[in-house]
């Protein structure tokens, strides 16, 4: 029997009740048939146990193996032309998820389409955005958490105008779709990333390989945010900072860089202590208005 053309790769880590509203809004997000894995990584509420039915598999990973680890375990084995990578914490609106197949037939050289995200009081959240190099990136660190308008925070998260459809550097892995083939090719989610940055770093390697990473601000969902690491924020902010000085410092390899990488990791460990004394700083730079999104 052929799989079905899609499938819906969730990694939970006790999601609560947020799961099921995932599973409930999917219905109406696509006519296209799916399959729904939940790569677990390690939950204790039951959440995931509850969902299981016709349709919706349950993974356990063997523990905590962080996002990028777990997806790569739920993708594996699957023949399929799509895949859906998404947190627990995501609804759907009607037809989004058809609208990122839609848009996938009109970029034919897309690896991977991400919807825009709604935060839940309704604000756009800058899903698409461009690759930090070191000033963008620096002037987003340091400045984005107090003044959002500031213009290397403008640049990185591109929020200038209506949204429209096309490429991006980046695409927020809370809810991305991916051509299988085009995942298998760059190897999936880099393991070495427990959780942040691990989206990032996928959008670089398919351009690498000659995808395009392509907004469609057309499909739309609302991601609540934080469902997993706000019950351990301490952490989840050290492994922020660990994810940015990785990724960074990969840009900026050899003896060369050296320099740059020792900056990089200075600014970025005192950035960590800020953001353990002031919790804004850690959050980043709010969404700076409420936009108007596309009609499908």
């Amino acid at each position: 029997m052929a799989p079905p053309p899609v499938r819906v790769v969730v990694v939970t880590y006790s999601p609560g009740d947020q799961l099921a509203e995932f599973l409930s809004t999917l219905r109406t997000a696509t006519t296209t048939p799916y399959e729904v894995v939940l790569a677990d990584n390690g939950s204790t509420d039951g959440a995931p146990e509850a969902a299981v039915a016709p349709g919706v598999t349950l993974l356990p990973t063997g523990g905590n193996l962080g996002y990028g680890r777990a997806a790569n375990a739920g993708a594996c084995g699957f023949d399929g032309e799509w895949l859906v990578v998404a947190n627990p914490d995501v609804a759907w609106d009607a037809g989004a998820l058809d609208e990122l197949l839609a848009a996938a037939q009109r970029w034919p050289h897309a690896g991977c389409l991400g919807p825009a995200i709604r935060t839940p009081d309704g604000r756009l959240y800058p899903s698409a955005r461009a690759f930090p190099s070191l000033g963008r990136g620096t002037g987003h660190a340091l400045f984005g958490w107090f003044w959002p308008g500031n213009p290397w925070t403008r640049s990185y998260r591109a929020e200038v105008g209506s949204p429209v459809e096309g490429t991006a550097g980046w695409l927020s892995g809370s809810c991305m779709l991916l051509r299988r083939t085009a995942f298998e090719q760059v190897g999936g989610f880099d393991p070495s990333y427990f959780m942040y940055c691990e989206d990032m770093d996928l959008c670089r390697r398919l351009g690498e390989a000659g995808w395009s990473n392509v907004y469609v601000p057309t499909a739309v969902v609302t991601h609540t945010g934080g469902h997993a690491t706000r019950r351990n924020a301490p952490a989840m902010v050290a492994e922020h900072h660990r994810a940015l000085y990785r990724y960074l410092s990969r840009q900026y390899a050899g003896p060369r860089s050296a320099l740059v990488r020792a900056v990089l990791a200075a600014g970025l460990f005192a950035r960590y202590l800020l953001a353990r004394r002031v919790p804004s700083v850690g959050e980043g730079a709010a969404p700076t208005r409420s936009a108007d999104l596309l009609e499908p």
